[in-house]
Protein backbone atom coordinates (compact mmCIF):
# COMPACT_ATOMS: atom_id res chain seq x y z
CA UNK A 1 0.00 0.00 0.00
CA UNK A 2 1.17 3.19 -0.38
CA UNK A 3 2.03 5.41 2.49
CA UNK A 4 -0.33 8.58 2.54
CA UNK A 5 1.45 12.08 3.24
CA UNK A 6 -0.30 13.45 6.65
CA UNK A 7 0.75 16.88 7.23
CA UNK A 8 -0.29 17.92 10.75
CA UNK A 9 -2.36 20.94 10.64
CA UNK A 10 -0.69 23.72 13.35
CA UNK A 11 -3.61 25.96 15.32
CA UNK A 12 -3.68 29.23 14.11
CA UNK A 13 -6.07 32.35 15.02
CA UNK A 14 -8.43 30.94 12.70
CA UNK A 15 -8.60 27.39 13.71
CA UNK A 16 -7.61 28.12 17.60
CA UNK A 17 -10.99 26.49 19.33
CA UNK A 18 -12.33 23.72 16.42
CA UNK A 19 -9.47 21.37 16.71
CA UNK A 20 -12.14 19.57 18.57
CA UNK A 21 -14.19 19.68 15.41
CA UNK A 22 -11.37 19.28 13.12
CA UNK A 23 -9.59 16.71 11.86
CA UNK A 24 -5.86 17.32 13.48
CA UNK A 25 -4.46 15.49 10.16
CA UNK A 26 -5.08 16.51 6.31
CA UNK A 27 -3.62 14.50 3.34
CA UNK A 28 -2.66 17.28 1.26
CA UNK A 29 -2.21 15.13 -1.64
CA UNK A 30 -5.94 13.44 -1.37
CA UNK A 31 -7.30 16.95 -1.07
CA UNK A 32 -5.59 18.06 -4.66
CA UNK A 33 -7.11 15.18 -5.88
CA UNK A 34 -10.18 16.13 -4.35
CA UNK A 35 -10.58 19.53 -5.72
CA UNK A 36 -10.24 18.28 -8.94
CA UNK A 37 -12.55 16.25 -8.87
CA UNK A 38 -14.79 18.63 -7.65
CA UNK A 39 -13.72 21.23 -10.63
CA UNK A 40 -14.62 18.44 -13.11
CA UNK A 41 -17.93 17.76 -11.70
CA UNK A 42 -19.31 21.08 -10.69
CA UNK A 43 -17.65 23.76 -12.45
CA UNK A 44 -18.92 22.61 -15.85
CA UNK A 45 -22.15 22.48 -15.67
CA UNK A 46 -22.47 25.80 -13.21
CA UNK A 47 -19.90 27.41 -16.03
CA UNK A 48 -22.57 26.47 -18.80
CA UNK A 49 -25.96 27.22 -16.47
CA UNK A 50 -24.59 30.87 -15.92
CA UNK A 51 -23.35 30.78 -19.76
CA UNK A 52 -26.61 30.23 -21.09
CA UNK A 53 -28.50 32.06 -18.70
CA UNK A 54 -26.09 35.66 -19.60
CA UNK A 55 -26.55 34.47 -23.06
CA UNK A 56 -30.37 34.90 -22.84
CA UNK A 57 -30.30 37.87 -20.77
CA UNK A 58 -28.40 40.17 -22.96
CA UNK A 59 -28.86 38.64 -26.67
CA UNK A 60 -31.32 40.95 -27.06
CA UNK A 61 -28.41 43.29 -27.81
CA UNK A 62 -27.57 41.35 -31.07
CA UNK A 63 -31.12 40.24 -32.25
CA UNK A 64 -31.19 44.50 -32.29
CA UNK A 65 -28.52 44.31 -34.68
CA UNK A 66 -31.07 42.14 -37.09
CA UNK A 67 -33.92 43.85 -37.36
CA UNK A 68 -35.95 43.42 -33.72
CA UNK A 69 -36.49 47.28 -33.39
CA UNK A 70 -37.63 47.56 -37.00
CA UNK A 71 -40.00 44.44 -36.93
CA UNK A 72 -41.51 45.32 -33.43
CA UNK A 73 -42.27 49.27 -34.30
CA UNK A 74 -39.78 50.14 -31.49
CA UNK A 75 -39.52 54.11 -30.52
CA UNK A 76 -38.21 56.09 -28.82
CA UNK A 77 -36.54 54.47 -25.87
CA UNK A 78 -38.65 51.56 -26.01
CA UNK A 79 -35.51 49.62 -26.72
CA UNK A 80 -33.43 50.62 -23.95
CA UNK A 81 -36.79 50.21 -21.44
CA UNK A 82 -37.09 46.44 -23.06
CA UNK A 83 -33.66 45.66 -21.75
CA UNK A 84 -33.61 47.45 -18.22
CA UNK A 85 -37.23 46.09 -17.18
CA UNK A 86 -35.57 42.54 -17.02
CA UNK A 87 -34.25 43.70 -13.74
CA UNK A 88 -36.99 44.91 -12.13
CA UNK A 89 -38.26 41.75 -11.27
CA UNK A 90 -34.46 39.96 -11.84
CA UNK A 91 -33.71 42.12 -8.30
CA UNK A 92 -37.21 40.84 -6.66
CA UNK A 93 -36.19 37.40 -7.18
CA UNK A 94 -32.29 37.29 -6.09
CA UNK A 95 -33.09 37.58 -2.08
CA UNK A 96 -35.71 35.07 -2.09
CA UNK A 97 -34.55 32.62 -4.39
CA UNK A 98 -31.31 32.16 -2.12
CA UNK A 99 -33.79 31.89 0.61
CA UNK A 100 -35.78 28.69 -0.11
CA UNK A 101 -32.74 27.54 -2.38
CA UNK A 102 -31.91 25.21 0.95
CA UNK A 103 -35.63 24.49 1.35
CA UNK A 104 -36.27 23.15 -1.89
CA UNK A 105 -32.63 21.49 -2.44
CA UNK A 106 -30.32 23.65 -5.37
CA UNK A 107 -30.91 20.29 -7.58
CA UNK A 108 -34.75 21.05 -8.08
CA UNK A 109 -34.54 24.76 -7.48
CA UNK A 110 -32.17 25.20 -10.02
CA UNK A 111 -33.97 23.10 -12.49
CA UNK A 112 -37.26 25.15 -12.08
CA UNK A 113 -35.65 28.19 -12.96
CA UNK A 114 -33.22 26.93 -16.09
CA UNK A 115 -36.00 25.20 -17.35
CA UNK A 116 -38.78 28.23 -17.01
CA UNK A 117 -35.62 31.00 -18.44
CA UNK A 118 -35.58 28.54 -21.09
CA UNK A 119 -38.88 28.12 -22.08
CA UNK A 120 -39.32 32.15 -21.88
CA UNK A 121 -35.88 32.67 -23.38
CA UNK A 122 -37.22 30.72 -26.73
CA UNK A 123 -40.51 32.13 -26.91
CA UNK A 124 -39.56 35.65 -26.67
CA UNK A 125 -38.58 35.22 -30.56
CA UNK A 126 -41.75 34.28 -31.60
CA UNK A 127 -43.56 37.47 -29.36
CA UNK A 128 -45.58 40.34 -31.99
CA UNK A 129 -45.45 43.61 -30.19
CA UNK A 130 -43.78 45.91 -28.17
CA UNK A 131 -45.95 45.00 -24.97
CA UNK A 132 -45.52 41.31 -25.62
CA UNK A 133 -41.50 41.70 -25.37
CA UNK A 134 -41.86 43.27 -22.30
CA UNK A 135 -43.70 40.68 -20.59
CA UNK A 136 -41.31 38.29 -21.70
CA UNK A 137 -38.39 40.19 -20.47
CA UNK A 138 -40.45 40.52 -16.96
CA UNK A 139 -40.58 37.10 -16.59
CA UNK A 140 -37.26 36.24 -17.63
CA UNK A 141 -35.94 38.22 -15.01
CA UNK A 142 -38.39 36.74 -12.77
CA UNK A 143 -36.89 33.17 -13.13
CA UNK A 144 -33.00 34.10 -14.00
CA UNK A 145 -32.74 36.24 -10.83
CA UNK A 146 -32.33 33.37 -8.82
CA UNK A 147 -29.30 31.52 -10.50
CA UNK A 148 -26.12 33.55 -10.16
CA UNK A 149 -26.96 34.06 -6.59
CA UNK A 150 -27.63 30.70 -5.99
CA UNK A 151 -24.77 29.52 -7.95
CA UNK A 152 -22.62 31.20 -5.74
CA UNK A 153 -23.51 30.03 -2.04
CA UNK A 154 -23.89 26.34 -3.64
CA UNK A 155 -20.15 26.59 -4.50
CA UNK A 156 -19.79 27.96 -1.04
CA UNK A 157 -20.63 24.71 0.35
CA UNK A 158 -17.98 22.30 -1.65
CA UNK A 159 -15.03 24.76 -2.03
CA UNK A 160 -12.83 26.86 0.48
CA UNK A 161 -12.16 30.41 1.26
CA UNK A 162 -9.13 29.75 -0.66
CA UNK A 163 -10.52 28.02 -3.83
CA UNK A 164 -13.36 30.54 -4.03
CA UNK A 165 -12.59 33.42 -5.82
CA UNK A 166 -11.21 31.42 -9.21
CA UNK A 167 -14.49 29.38 -8.71
CA UNK A 168 -17.00 32.29 -8.68
CA UNK A 169 -14.89 33.36 -11.59
CA UNK A 170 -15.52 31.07 -13.88
CA UNK A 171 -19.26 32.31 -13.73
CA UNK A 172 -17.74 35.40 -15.15
CA UNK A 173 -15.95 33.63 -17.74
CA UNK A 174 -18.87 32.20 -18.63
CA UNK A 175 -20.73 35.54 -19.45
CA UNK A 176 -17.12 36.71 -21.03
CA UNK A 177 -17.27 33.52 -23.18
CA UNK A 178 -21.27 34.47 -23.84
CA UNK A 179 -20.25 37.74 -25.07
CA UNK A 180 -17.80 36.23 -27.03
CA UNK A 181 -19.36 33.08 -28.82
CA UNK A 182 -23.29 35.15 -28.79
CA UNK A 183 -21.46 37.13 -31.24
CA UNK A 184 -20.53 34.68 -33.43
CA UNK A 185 -23.49 32.44 -33.18
CA UNK A 186 -25.88 35.64 -33.83
CA UNK A 187 -24.18 36.36 -37.59
CA UNK A 188 -24.14 32.54 -38.23
CA UNK A 189 -27.43 32.16 -37.01
CA UNK A 190 -28.43 35.88 -38.09
CA UNK A 191 -28.05 34.38 -41.60
CA UNK A 192 -31.36 32.10 -41.52
CA UNK A 193 -33.46 35.75 -41.99
CA UNK A 194 -36.28 34.65 -43.83
CA UNK A 195 -36.07 30.53 -43.03
CA UNK A 196 -39.76 29.72 -42.76
CA UNK A 197 -40.44 33.25 -43.25
CA UNK A 198 -38.61 33.84 -39.61
CA UNK A 199 -36.88 37.37 -39.21
CA UNK A 200 -33.21 36.87 -38.31
CA UNK A 201 -33.58 38.01 -35.06
CA UNK A 202 -36.64 35.70 -33.76
CA UNK A 203 -34.22 32.46 -35.01
CA UNK A 204 -31.51 34.09 -32.77
CA UNK A 205 -33.78 34.40 -29.65
CA UNK A 206 -35.06 30.78 -30.28
CA UNK A 207 -32.75 28.89 -31.30
CA UNK A 208 -30.48 30.23 -28.50
CA UNK A 209 -33.02 30.07 -25.79
CA UNK A 210 -33.60 25.99 -26.46
CA UNK A 211 -30.25 24.41 -25.12
CA UNK A 212 -31.94 26.57 -21.65
CA UNK A 213 -34.78 24.46 -20.77
CA UNK A 214 -32.72 20.90 -22.31
CA UNK A 215 -29.86 21.81 -19.63
CA UNK A 216 -32.57 22.35 -16.99
CA UNK A 217 -33.85 19.39 -17.15
CA UNK A 218 -30.88 17.67 -17.39
CA UNK A 219 -29.99 19.93 -13.72
CA UNK A 220 -33.06 17.86 -11.96
CA UNK A 221 -30.64 14.44 -12.10
CA UNK A 222 -27.04 15.83 -12.31
CA UNK A 223 -26.50 18.51 -9.69
CA UNK A 224 -25.77 17.32 -6.41
CA UNK A 225 -27.28 18.72 -4.07
CA UNK A 226 -24.40 18.90 -1.63
CA UNK A 227 -21.29 16.99 -0.46
CA UNK A 228 -22.86 14.87 1.47
CA UNK A 229 -25.66 13.67 -1.64
CA UNK A 230 -22.25 13.79 -4.20
CA UNK A 231 -22.69 10.54 -6.01
CA UNK A 232 -19.19 11.27 -7.34
CA UNK A 233 -17.60 11.24 -3.93
CA UNK A 234 -16.65 8.41 -1.96
CA UNK A 235 -17.06 8.26 2.29
CA UNK A 236 -13.83 9.46 2.42
CA UNK A 237 -13.62 12.47 0.29
CA UNK A 238 -17.38 13.35 1.38
CA UNK A 239 -15.30 13.10 5.42
CA UNK A 240 -12.23 15.61 3.34
CA UNK A 241 -14.56 17.84 2.57
CA UNK A 242 -16.08 18.36 6.29
CA UNK A 243 -12.41 18.66 7.69
CA UNK A 244 -11.55 21.44 5.13
CA UNK A 245 -15.30 23.30 6.16
CA UNK A 246 -13.69 22.51 9.92
CA UNK A 247 -10.47 23.87 9.59
CA UNK A 248 -12.06 27.48 8.70
CA UNK A 249 -13.43 29.41 11.72
CA UNK A 250 -16.98 30.03 12.09
CA UNK A 251 -18.00 26.84 9.81
CA UNK A 252 -19.70 24.59 12.19
CA UNK A 253 -22.02 21.60 11.46
CA UNK A 254 -25.17 24.09 13.28
CA UNK A 255 -23.69 26.96 11.28
CA UNK A 256 -24.41 25.81 7.93
CA UNK A 257 -28.09 25.26 8.54
CA UNK A 258 -30.18 27.89 8.17
CA UNK A 259 -30.93 30.32 10.83
CA UNK A 260 -33.25 33.62 11.06
CA UNK A 261 -31.11 35.45 13.32
CA UNK A 262 -28.33 35.17 10.71
CA UNK A 263 -30.46 36.72 8.19
CA UNK A 264 -30.91 39.49 10.73
CA UNK A 265 -27.46 39.35 11.81
CA UNK A 266 -26.73 40.44 7.63
CA UNK A 267 -29.44 42.59 7.29
CA UNK A 268 -27.80 44.85 10.03
CA UNK A 269 -24.36 44.71 9.04
CA UNK A 270 -23.25 48.01 7.66
CA UNK A 271 -20.08 46.22 5.40
CA UNK A 272 -22.76 44.27 3.64
CA UNK A 273 -24.46 47.24 2.60
CA UNK A 274 -20.77 48.77 1.83
CA UNK A 275 -19.75 45.96 -0.74
CA UNK A 276 -23.61 46.10 -2.15
CA UNK A 277 -22.45 49.98 -3.08
CA UNK A 278 -19.81 49.02 -4.89
CA UNK A 279 -21.37 46.21 -6.37
CA UNK A 280 -23.79 48.49 -7.94
CA UNK A 281 -20.45 51.04 -9.18
CA UNK A 282 -18.62 47.79 -10.57
CA UNK A 283 -22.34 46.41 -12.28
CA UNK A 284 -22.77 49.45 -14.22
CA UNK A 285 -19.59 48.75 -16.21
CA UNK A 286 -20.88 45.33 -16.61
CA UNK A 287 -24.15 45.57 -18.24
CA UNK A 288 -23.18 48.60 -20.30
CA UNK A 289 -20.85 47.04 -21.44
CA UNK A 290 -21.55 43.82 -22.08
CA UNK A 291 -25.04 44.84 -23.82
CA UNK A 292 -23.79 47.63 -26.00
CA UNK A 293 -19.94 46.78 -26.51
CA UNK A 294 -21.53 45.91 -30.34
CA UNK A 295 -23.05 49.14 -30.70
CA UNK A 296 -19.92 51.10 -28.68
CA UNK A 297 -17.83 49.28 -31.42
CA UNK A 298 -20.23 49.67 -34.99
CA UNK A 299 -19.90 54.00 -33.73
CA UNK A 300 -15.75 53.44 -34.00
CA UNK A 301 -15.75 52.91 -37.85
CA UNK A 302 -17.75 51.99 -41.00
CA UNK A 303 -17.79 48.32 -40.03
CA UNK A 304 -20.33 45.82 -41.70
CA UNK A 305 -22.58 43.13 -38.86
CA UNK A 306 -19.95 40.15 -39.09
CA UNK A 307 -17.01 42.66 -38.72
CA UNK A 308 -18.68 44.66 -35.54
CA UNK A 309 -19.46 40.72 -34.16
CA UNK A 310 -15.92 39.69 -34.53
CA UNK A 311 -14.03 42.96 -33.24
CA UNK A 312 -15.99 41.88 -29.75
CA UNK A 313 -14.46 38.78 -29.31
CA UNK A 314 -10.70 39.90 -28.35
CA UNK A 315 -11.94 42.17 -25.94
CA UNK A 316 -14.18 39.47 -23.96
CA UNK A 317 -11.05 36.95 -24.44
CA UNK A 318 -8.96 39.38 -22.84
CA UNK A 319 -11.50 39.75 -19.69
CA UNK A 320 -11.49 36.64 -19.44
CA UNK A 321 -7.97 35.79 -19.13
CA UNK A 322 -7.43 38.90 -17.03
CA UNK A 323 -9.98 37.44 -14.41
CA UNK A 324 -8.34 33.97 -14.20
CA UNK A 325 -4.95 35.42 -14.01
CA UNK A 326 -6.01 37.67 -10.89
CA UNK A 327 -8.52 35.23 -9.58
CA UNK A 328 -5.73 32.58 -8.61
CA UNK A 329 -3.01 35.14 -6.84
CA UNK A 330 -5.79 36.69 -5.14
CA UNK A 331 -7.21 33.44 -3.86
CA UNK A 332 -2.96 31.97 -3.33
CA UNK A 333 -2.56 35.58 -1.30
CA UNK A 334 -5.77 36.14 -0.20
CA UNK A 335 -6.55 39.52 -0.56
CA UNK A 336 -9.50 41.25 -2.52
CA UNK A 337 -9.44 44.74 -2.29
CA UNK A 338 -5.85 45.34 -3.89
CA UNK A 339 -6.76 43.27 -7.41
CA UNK A 340 -10.10 44.51 -7.12
CA UNK A 341 -9.26 48.07 -6.99
CA UNK A 342 -5.93 47.88 -9.37
CA UNK A 343 -8.21 46.03 -12.37
CA UNK A 344 -10.70 48.64 -11.44
CA UNK A 345 -8.36 51.52 -12.00
CA UNK A 346 -7.46 49.91 -15.71
CA UNK A 347 -11.25 50.38 -16.94
CA UNK A 348 -11.59 53.49 -15.46
CA UNK A 349 -8.27 54.45 -17.59
CA UNK A 350 -10.01 52.49 -20.04
CA UNK A 351 -13.09 54.47 -19.93
CA UNK A 352 -11.29 58.02 -20.11
CA UNK A 353 -10.13 56.88 -23.70
CA UNK A 354 -13.06 56.29 -25.10
CA UNK A 355 -13.95 59.43 -24.14
CA UNK A 356 -11.37 61.54 -25.24
CA UNK A 357 -11.39 63.02 -28.66
CA UNK A 358 -8.56 59.87 -30.43
CA UNK A 359 -8.67 58.14 -33.60
CA UNK A 360 -10.56 54.99 -34.26
CA UNK A 361 -7.57 52.58 -32.88
CA UNK A 362 -6.91 54.56 -29.91
CA UNK A 363 -11.04 53.75 -28.79
CA UNK A 364 -10.78 50.18 -29.70
CA UNK A 365 -7.57 50.25 -27.28
CA UNK A 366 -10.32 52.06 -24.82
CA UNK A 367 -12.42 48.67 -25.00
CA UNK A 368 -9.71 46.37 -24.59
CA UNK A 369 -8.67 48.18 -21.23
CA UNK A 370 -12.02 48.06 -19.95
CA UNK A 371 -12.63 44.62 -20.49
CA UNK A 372 -9.32 43.64 -18.81
CA UNK A 373 -10.92 45.36 -15.51
CA UNK A 374 -14.26 44.16 -16.29
CA UNK A 375 -14.65 41.08 -14.44
CA UNK A 376 -11.81 41.12 -12.00
CA UNK A 377 -13.78 44.51 -10.69
CA UNK A 378 -17.10 42.88 -10.54
CA UNK A 379 -16.15 39.13 -9.78
CA UNK A 380 -13.89 39.36 -7.01
CA UNK A 381 -16.11 41.26 -4.45
CA UNK A 382 -18.70 38.44 -4.81
CA UNK A 383 -15.75 36.00 -3.39
CA UNK A 384 -14.78 38.45 -0.61
CA UNK A 385 -17.99 39.04 0.66
CA UNK A 386 -18.87 35.51 1.31
CA UNK A 387 -15.34 34.66 2.39
CA UNK A 388 -16.19 36.89 5.64
CA UNK A 389 -19.47 35.75 6.08
CA UNK A 390 -18.66 31.87 7.52
CA UNK A 391 -22.51 31.07 8.59
CA UNK A 392 -24.65 29.86 6.13
CA UNK A 393 -27.89 32.22 6.60
CA UNK A 394 -25.43 35.35 6.91
CA UNK A 395 -23.50 34.33 3.80
CA UNK A 396 -26.91 33.79 1.73
CA UNK A 397 -28.54 36.82 2.66
CA UNK A 398 -25.59 38.90 2.39
CA UNK A 399 -24.89 37.61 -1.46
CA UNK A 400 -28.41 38.20 -2.27
CA UNK A 401 -28.49 41.93 -1.79
CA UNK A 402 -24.92 42.32 -2.75
CA UNK A 403 -26.09 40.67 -5.93
CA UNK A 404 -29.91 42.65 -5.94
CA UNK A 405 -28.31 45.95 -5.22
CA UNK A 406 -25.62 45.42 -7.62
CA UNK A 407 -27.29 44.51 -10.46
CA UNK A 408 -30.41 47.23 -9.78
CA UNK A 409 -27.74 49.13 -12.09
CA UNK A 410 -29.16 46.63 -14.62
CA UNK A 411 -32.00 48.92 -14.86
CA UNK A 412 -30.23 52.49 -15.15
CA UNK A 413 -27.32 51.46 -17.84
CA UNK A 414 -29.03 50.56 -20.95
CA UNK A 415 -30.61 54.48 -20.56
CA UNK A 416 -26.74 55.72 -20.61
CA UNK A 417 -26.50 54.58 -24.28
CA UNK A 418 -29.45 55.69 -26.29
CA UNK A 419 -29.20 56.05 -30.09
CA UNK A 420 -29.12 59.06 -29.95
CA UNK A 421 -25.83 59.85 -28.28
CA UNK A 422 -23.45 57.75 -30.06
CA UNK A 423 -21.31 56.66 -31.73
CA UNK A 424 -19.19 58.16 -29.10
CA UNK A 425 -21.63 57.89 -25.95
CA UNK A 426 -19.98 60.75 -23.89
CA UNK A 427 -22.22 60.53 -21.74
CA UNK A 428 -22.25 56.86 -21.06
CA UNK A 429 -19.19 56.34 -20.71
CA UNK A 430 -18.38 59.28 -18.20
CA UNK A 431 -21.60 58.40 -15.77
CA UNK A 432 -19.69 54.40 -16.11
CA UNK A 433 -15.99 55.93 -15.34
CA UNK A 434 -17.31 57.64 -12.08
CA UNK A 435 -19.39 54.63 -11.35
CA UNK A 436 -16.35 52.36 -11.37
CA UNK A 437 -14.00 54.89 -9.57
CA UNK A 438 -16.64 55.49 -6.71
CA UNK A 439 -16.91 51.12 -6.38
CA UNK A 440 -12.77 51.22 -6.27
CA UNK A 441 -13.03 54.19 -3.20
CA UNK A 442 -15.38 51.97 -1.37
CA UNK A 443 -13.43 48.70 -1.81
CA UNK A 444 -10.29 50.31 -0.88
CA UNK A 445 -11.53 51.75 2.50
CA UNK A 446 -13.12 48.40 3.24
CA UNK A 447 -9.24 46.59 2.53
CA UNK A 448 -8.10 49.20 4.93
CA UNK A 449 -11.21 49.25 7.76
CA UNK A 450 -11.02 45.00 7.49
CA UNK A 451 -7.21 44.63 8.02
CA UNK A 452 -7.14 47.58 10.93
CA UNK A 453 -10.09 45.15 12.28
CA UNK A 454 -7.33 41.66 11.67
CA UNK A 455 -4.58 44.00 13.78
CA UNK A 456 -6.98 45.02 16.57
CA UNK A 457 -7.85 41.11 16.85
CA UNK A 458 -4.40 40.46 16.78
CA UNK A 459 -3.23 42.66 19.20
CA UNK A 460 -6.31 40.92 21.66
CA UNK A 461 -8.56 44.23 21.53
CA UNK A 462 -11.87 42.31 21.04
CA UNK A 463 -11.02 39.55 23.92
CA UNK A 464 -12.86 41.03 26.10
CA UNK A 465 -16.26 40.40 25.01
CA UNK A 466 -15.89 36.75 24.94
CA UNK A 467 -14.18 36.75 28.25
CA UNK A 468 -17.21 34.37 29.73
CA UNK A 469 -17.91 32.36 26.71
CA UNK A 470 -17.03 28.56 26.07
CA UNK A 471 -14.82 27.64 23.01
CA UNK A 472 -17.66 26.28 21.08
CA UNK A 473 -19.79 29.69 21.52
CA UNK A 474 -16.88 32.08 20.75
CA UNK A 475 -16.84 29.50 17.25
CA UNK A 476 -20.67 29.77 16.78
CA UNK A 477 -20.23 33.73 16.54
CA UNK A 478 -18.81 33.55 12.85
CA UNK A 479 -17.42 36.58 11.75
CA UNK A 480 -18.00 38.80 14.88
CA UNK A 481 -15.52 35.98 16.65
CA UNK A 482 -12.43 38.18 17.60
CA UNK A 483 -10.69 35.03 16.13
CA UNK A 484 -12.24 35.34 13.22
CA UNK A 485 -9.33 36.90 10.30
CA UNK A 486 -11.40 38.54 7.71
CA UNK A 487 -10.12 38.43 3.69
CA UNK A 488 -8.89 41.84 2.86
Amino acid sequence: MNEKKSVRHAPSLESTGQQAAADPYIDYVAEKKLVRKLDLHIIPFVMLLYLFSFLDRVNIGNARLYGLEEDLGLTGNQYQTAVSILFVTYLLAEVPSNLVLKKFTPSRWISFITTAWGIIATLTGVTQSYAGLIVCRLLLGLVEGGLFPGAAVYLTLFYTKRELALRVGYLFISAAIAGAVGGLLAYGIGSMDGVASQRGWRWILILEGLPSFVLGIATWFLLADDPETASYLSSEEKHLIKVRRDRQLGQTSSAQKFHKADVYAALEDWKVYAFCAGQFGTDTMLYGYSTFLPTIIKGLGTWSTAQTQALTIPCYCLGALSYVVAARISDSQQRRGLYTVLFGGISVIGYGILISDSSTGVHYLGCFLVAMGLYVTCGLPLAWLPNNSPRYGKRTTATGLQLTIGNSSGIMAPFLYPSSEGPRFIRGHSVTLAMVGMANVIFAFMSWYLSRQNERRRRGDEDAKVANMSEDEIVELGDESPRFVYTI
